[in-house]
């Protein structure tokens, strides 16, 4: 190695001569030193000063390491020194020595083998330890810079060996992804093919069909044609026929006078006028047939009168004992429908109280001890009692899961991107981590109670998750849009119970449409407007017999025991007067965290139970299963069957949803495309009940007093 004669180092002259010298003693044990491998005996050269040989630096044999610079002045004066010496230096033995037995230790390697790297390494390290075994001076530095190298290759040795799985990883799944492009083409080549096929079969159709269409419009010209001359011909032949039946009867009459004229006893005398007597008389015989002829075509239909008095009588009894049966008829649907309906509510209840029963057994054995949550819920036995009071065991596993749910999700610092695959809602396309913001649940709830009041103030809608990411955009700002969106998403996704978080979730993911959320605020407010007219005093406060009227002229077609639980929902019990006093702007109001008042939840409670009834109802009128095909005309005669109060523009928008096609591209009701529009009855159901589906009048109207 020539490394000691490239490094330069700035010595003052007293410490060079002192390690000169020692430097002179050590190169002369060394000489007479033997290796401690392969049994050699390397010198060492050095130069006149006392420093290590400059050689090969002035000479023009080989050399090992290369591309060394100087990097002191006291260098370059002795290279200067040194090369007004003569040229003819021969190389150190010493040198010669290590570059053969490394040459020798090259040539024995195996270079052809997957660690040809890692032995090529072995021969110079030995070199280099022979060289920091013999320099005992440059010992502590030469093998620190041994160690570093070591360290620094054992590192990277490590590095390469962690990264080689990952490189198979990726190329397997290049090798997965390749194969799954060339499969998605090979698909998409045979689809269009079979589309181009489909384009051709129909094209053909269509012209086949043209062709039918002229060949029919021909014919019918033709028959038009045909059909107006045998009207013709018939008019003709009527008018002629008229005209001869006027001469029968002019001849008949001239006949009858010339009879009255002549005297009777002149035919028995003369046999010519007998004769003609009697070719006259086999003329009017004639026409008289032709006449009875005539009359028996004309009136051969024409009944008797009293025959027809007699049938007339016997309709009439007939009618009137149709009108008997049509009325018991009637009476008997009636109770017929009725029975179905209690059947109805008796089947829900069963199923209800069947229900109940099997949640009672699977969780009355063994009873929870929920006491045992108060050490756990932040805020201890207080927040807990709280958070229990009036819930039943279902509802006080959702309030412990989502306060464990929050807990885990404040410790959780990052969230990971969904990706940009098309089952991932467009406000949640990300690929990478994703800050978790770690909101409070109140600046969770009043950040959706702004979002909804933007929607509703804007003018032109666009898609609710564009309008939401767009609401963060304008609200955080571009770089922190995604981070609060993931955020917001997983805070309304875990708190059921949040009215407020589970509404807007539901309309963000598709699952309720929006117009829900705002017929429901609107009906609020206008249940609040009619209180406050019915608050004469402006005081605030309404009797209980002002609020029951008031919700029985705002909800029609709730039942009595409806408005029996909304005024229980309110605070009025049995020990209640009607003329009992209560501040009413109490029911409409939120906590912090958004959660309504128990009248509010009851309202959207029934809301829910009723277009359950009622789409249970147009399930029964179609009497089909769920899986079973229902056509567009038998879908709008249920409806119309269950809520003939429907008008047009209701109904339009009922089945628009249901078959999911615009108002206007609907078929009128004498149309016969309606049957063929057709959608299964669970999907029509479903695409119902996402929507604001609910019974527009009572299904039997009420009788004219």
């Amino acid at each position: 190695m020539a490394k000691p004669q490239t490094r330069c180092h700035s010595f003052s002259k007293s410490r060079t001569r002192t390690q000169s010298s020692g430097e002179t003693t050590e190169a002369k044990g060394a000489e007479k030193r033997k290796l401690s491998q392969k049994g050699r005996t390397l010198p060492l050269q050095l130069s006149m000063g006392g420093h290590l040989s400059p050689w090969p630096t002035y000479t023009s044999g080989q050399t090992i390491l290369h591309k060394r610079k100087p990097c002191s002045e006291d260098y370059r004066k002795r290279a200067n020194s040194w090369q007004q010496q003569p040229l003819g230096m021969s190389k150190p033995r010493y040198l010669e020595q290590l570059e053969n037995h490394l040459r020798k230790e090259l040539l024995l390697l195996d270079l052809g083998t997957d660690s040809a790297q890692e032995l090529r390494l072995q021969p110079y390290r030995e070199i280099f330890e022979f060289f920091i075994e013999d320099f005992k001076t440059y010992k502590p530095l030469l093998s620190s810079i041994k160690n570093a190298y070591e360290v620094m290759l054992a590192h990277q040795r490590e590095k390469i060996r962690a990264l080689e799985p990952l490189k198979a990883k990726i190329v397997t799944m290049n090798e997965d992804c390749s194969e799954r492009i060339l499969a998605m083409r090979a698909e998409e080549k045979y689809e269009i093919s079979l589309l181009k096929k489909e384009k051709m079969n129909l094209l053909k159709l269509i012209d086949k069909k043209n062709e039918e269409k002229i060949s029919l419009q021909s014919e019918v010209k033709k028959l038009r044609k045909s059909l107006a001359e045998e009207y013709l011909r018939y008019l003709t032949e009527r008018d002629a026929r008229k005209i001869l039946i006027g001469d029968l009867n002019e001849l008949r009459y001239q006949r009858e006078d010339m009879s009255l004229a002549q005297s009777p006893g002149v035919w028995g005398e003369d046999p010519v006028k007998l004769t003609l007597a009697l070719k006259m008389t086999r003329q009017d015989l004639t026409r008289t047939q032709m006449e009875l002829n005539t009359m028996k075509a004309n009136f051969g239909d024409v009944v008797p009168r009293r025959d027809f008095e007699r049938q007339e009588k016997t309709n009439m009894e007939l009618q009137e004992q149709l009108e008997s049966l049509r009325a018991d008829y009637e009476e008997v649907r009636k109770e017929h429908e009725l029975l179905l309906q209690l059947h109805m509510s008796t089947l829900k209840e069963r199923d209800q109280f069947h229900s109940e029963l099997q949640e009672i057994q699977r969780t009355s054995t063994p009873r929870p001890d929920w006491t045992k949550c108060e050490s756990i819920i932040p805020g201890g036995p207080e927040r807990w009692l709280m958070l229990a009071e009036g819930k039943n065991s279902d509802q006080l596993v959702d309030v412990l899961l989502e306060e464990i749910g929050s807990g885990l999700l404040r410790e959780k610092d990052f969230f990971d991107g969904l990706g940009f695959g098309e089952s991932v809602p467009a406000f949640l396309r990300f690929d990478g981590p994703v800050e978790n913001k770690k909101p409070s649940k109140k600046e969770v709830v009043t950040l959706l109670e702004d979002a909804w009041k933007e929607r509703l103030a804007e003018e032109q809608r666009e898609p609710f998750q564009d309008f939401f990411f767009n609401f963060l955009e304008r609200r955080f700002g571009i770089n922190d849009a995604i981070a609060w969106a993931y955020t917001i998403y997983e805070n309304i996704k875990l708190f059921h119970s949040s009215e407020i978080m589970s509404q807007f979730y539901a309309v963000l993911m598709g699952k309720r449409m929006e117009s829900v959320y705002i017929n429901q605020r609107e009906m609020l407010s206008h249940l609040l407007k009619e209180m406050t007219n019915a608050d004469t005093q402006n005081e605030g406060l309404i009797t209980m017999e002002q609020f029951s009227t008031i919700l029985k002229n705002t909800f029609p077609l709730k039942k009595e025991e409806q408005i029996q639980e909304l005024m229980e929902a309110a605070g009025w019990g049995p020990d209640s007067s009607s003329t009992e006093v209560f501040n009413y702007g109490l029911l409409f109001t939120e906590d912090a965290e958004g959660q309504s008042e128990p009248f509010v939840q009851k309202l959207w409670e029934q809301y829910e139970n009723e277009k359950e009834t009622y789409l249970q109802e147009l399930k029964q009128e179609l009497g089909i299963d769920l899986a079973d095909e229902v056509n567009l005309l038998k879908m709008r005669v249920a409806l119309m069957s269950i809520d003939p109060s429907l008008d047009k523009q209701t109904l339009s928008t009922y089945l628009s949803q249901a078959f999911q096609l615009p108002v206007a591209e609907l078929p009128l009701e004498d149309d016969e495309k309606q049957e063929e529009i057709v959608v299964k009855l669970e999907t029509a159901l479903e695409q119902l009940k996402m929507a604001d589906t609910k019974r527009v009048g009572p299904r039997e109207p009420e009788p004219a007093s």
